[in-house]
């Protein structure tokens, strides 16, 4: 990347204020093309004569900046005059707001890390002639109206500023090889979702309520005078009276400072985000009579504008049961919220973070939902970017937890092995061997730390691990369940292996090695664990075919679960392949029976408590209406939204019999308790999409698909070619 430019910095620390730099230049006529290259130390709002550049906001998003640096490129041309200013504000974003749960004097450090910017601007002239317009020590910076933004406590802007300070610009000498093209998806403003209501809570405050727990900002308009103060809080729900519940959000404050100008004015953030369903009117400048509350001419002042990376959508869903599909919506709106361009836990409070181990359950739903493959490409190459030297993978990617003492870090089994899951998975549903090649070295490191690290051979024993984490069955005070931490940590050894083995012979590689490390693990878990106590170890050892007697250890966990209640008391480990075990040898009739279950615990319970994203906790709101706890209770948490695949693939039956969906297999379960069960995938080769349903007392099968398919109806085998297909059972 042959650049001019520099980086530049205010010179002077201008403090929770966010600078904007500017730059004026000139043109002459016989332009040919114009294009900004363009990235900041922070996220920045670029505008050219007074117009945004683009549709990209959080720009430059979010990637192990010390190591990855994504720089944007756009086409300007049509944006030029004769006489262009280029404005350009920045705010902490991802790069200096303190993530995460740092002390107050690493808080402190971070902020201290420098705002700027790099950028070029380049102009061809039809005759031949170009200009270069770099950032450099000509361009000028000054403070913003924007007065202060952070990731987690929100943004404050003063519109009743009319001057505003000058500040000297500084180059920086930073390495320039760190910089590299834009690689994931852009965010981007997506729906814009108008008031559901506004009411008085019993405390007398005024809430107004969106309907739908979104990731994203408020948007307002007002017409105040000068110096008039607007506040305004971010919740997800409403307590068990009716009040503004804010103490799950953490020490994040999520607000919105702003002071009005005088007349007519609109508002929304440019640097930062929020989860919420709620918004709270701490202070207005208007009259808020209770009549005036519920009037058009009030509602119609606010937007909810939902915020998230720019993927198309691929998968649908549709059935007879409406709780059923309002779970399946959840699970997109929760997909949505967050894939804001890396993969996060929760989008609300001082968290928000690229969990390693959220990302590896859902991954599958994830890519029939919608098409990630250059979203998970680009984070799976910050996890490499991150993963240390010895193979360690952090818990979160970009890595906010590092330790300052490095080698105290121990990484977590079903958390670290993403690393060898998620490019396997995409691999699986695109079809591209391009995100193996690229993620190899990192599967190897990752399998060869715990060989070296585990205190037995072929298991992984020794470690400490979030386990099965907020399993059910989780001893009194522990949030990790009572399934044994070194099983599931040998289980997911056994497990990365062997997709490991499969990625290199389908890169041609040799794998003995691999391939008899494998065979070991096999033959020690089976020894070491012949007997299997709780819900998640019976699970994994069926779903990773580890088990002596796979079918033995199925009916054994139907078993259990029967005595159980008919309920999961699964965690995070546990609960995305529950559904499969059950269904892969003969119980897809219990496997209905806790899909289709409302009463806690259970997918459909937080539906008919009006939940509109996937909860943390199954009981996030008990069912005496009151919360599970304040300090980890997240409503926007798409983990527990892994079921989906097992809708698609085992409902539906859909699935690849060769990656990308070369080839497929379509063999749908279908349960009389729905009439009819649809599901759809847009794949590389085209629509892909299985339909059944209940007329009388047969079940008419509907199967569209667009490649050779393995179309399996009753135990009766159909090969077929692409086409549309109709049975009866």
């Amino acid at each position: 990347m042959n650049l001019k430019a520099k980086w530049i910095i205010p010179a002077d620390d201008p403090g929770d204020i966010c600078p904007e730099f500017s730059k004026s230049f000139q043109t002459t006529p016989g332009i040919k093309r114009a294009s900004l290259l363009i990235s900041a130390m922070g996220v920045y709002e670029a505008m050219l004569n007074g117009q945004r550049i683009s549709d990209y906001v959080l720009a430059p998003g979010w990637t192990s900046y010390e190591k990855r640096h994504q720089l944007q490129h756009y086409d300007i041309t049509e944006m030029l005059g004769e006489n262009n200013l280029l404005s350009i504000g920045i705010g902490r974003g991802w790069y200096s707001s303190p993530l995460a749960w740092p002390s107050e004097e690493a808080a402190e450090k971070m902020r201290q890390k420098p705002r700027g910017l790099i950028a070029e601007i380049t102009i061809e002239y039809l005759d031949g002639t170009i200009e270069n317009i770099p950032t450099d020590l000509s361009w000028e910076c000054r403070e913003s109206k924007t007065r202060f933004s952070e990731i987690y406590d929100g943004e404050t802007y003063d519109a009743s500023l009319t001057v505003l300070n000058k500040i000297p610009v500084a180059e920086y000498d930073r390495d320039l090889r760190v910089l590299i093209p834009q690689q994931g998806e852009a965010i981007t403003e997506q729906e814009h979702i108008m008031p559901l209501c506004c009411f008085q809570t019993p405390k007398g405050e005024t809430v107004i309520d969106f309907g739908q727990n979104l990731t994203g900002y408020l948007s307002f308009a007002v017409n105040g005078k000068n110096g008039q103060k607007i506040e305004i809080s971010h919740a997800e729900v409403m307590d068990k009276e009716g009040n503004f519940y804010t103490e799950n959000y953490r020490a994040a404050k999520a607000k919105i400072h702003y002071t009005c100008c005088d007349g007519p004015q609109d508002y929304k953030p440019k640097f930062t985000f929020f989860g919420f369903r709620y918004i709270r009117l701490d202070a207005w400048p208007e009259a808020l009579s209770e009549a005036a509350l519920g009037t058009d001419a009030f509602l119609g002042q606010f937007t909810a504008i939902a915020v998230n990376s720019e993927l198309k959508r691929t998968g649908y869903i549709k059935t007879s049961d409406d709780l059923l599909n309002k779970l399946f919506e959840n699970i997109i709106w929760g997909q949505k919220g967050n894939f804001l361009d890396i993969p996060t836990d929760c989008p609300q409070r001082d968290e928000r973070l690229g969990w390693t181990g959220d990302a590896q359950v859902f991954v599958k739903t994830a890519s029939y939902n919608f098409d990630v493959e250059r979203f998970f490409r680009k984070w799976l190459q910050d996890l490499a970017a991150d993963q240390y030297e010895d193979g360690r993978v952090p818990h979160v990617i970009p890595d906010a937890l590092a330790p300052e003492d490095q080698s105290i870090f121990l990484p977590s089994a079903a958390w670290a092995d993403a690393a060898v899951i998620c490019p396997w998975v995409i691999y699986q549903t695109y079809g591209n061997k391009r995100v193996l090649k690229q993620s190899f070295d990192s599967m190897k490191k990752w399998i060869d730390y715990i060989t070296g690290a585990t205190t037995t051979p072929y298991l992984w024993t020794g470690g400490e691990h979030f386990a099965d984490w907020l399993g059910l069955d989780a001893p009194q005070g522990s949030y990790k369940g009572s399934s044994r931490q070194d099983l599931i940590a040998s289980a997911y050894y056994a497990y990365s292996v062997s997709l490991f083995v499969k990625t290199g012979k389908t890169l041609g590689m040799e794998m003995t090695e691999y391939e008899a490390l494998y065979d070991n693990i096999v033959k020690a878990f089976r020894e070491t664990y012949p007997v299997y106590e709780t819900q998640t170890e019976m699970t994994l050892a069926v779903y990773f075919e580890l088990a002596e007697d796979l079918q033995k250890t199925a009916d054994m966990l139907a078993d259990k679960i029967v005595s159980d209640g008919i309920h999961l008391m699964t965690g995070f480990v546990g609960t995305p392949y529950i559904l499969h075990a059950l269904s892969r040898y003969g119980h897809t009739e219990l496997a209905y029976s806790l899909l289709l279950r409302t009463e806690y615990p259970s997918w459909l319970y937080p539906v008919t408590k009006g939940a509109t994203t996937i909860w943390e906790h199954w009981d996030g709101i008990m069912p005496d209406g009151n919360f599970w706890s304040r300090d980890m209770n997240s409503y926007n948490h798409y983990a527990y939204g892994a079921v989906a695949d097992w809708m698609y693939e085992e409902a539906a039956g859909i699935k690849p019999l060769t990656p990308g969906f070369e080839t497929l297999v379509i063999a749908p379960k279908p349960d009389k308790r729905l009439c009819f069960f649809e599901a759809s995938i847009d794949t590389s080769h085209g629509t892909v999409r299985s339909k059944w349903s209940y007329t009388d007392s047969r079940v008419k099968y509907e199967i569209l698909t667009p490649a050779p398919a393995k179309i399996i109806i009753d135990g009766a085998e159909h090969n077929v070619q692409a086409g549309s297909y109709i049975y009866y059972s």
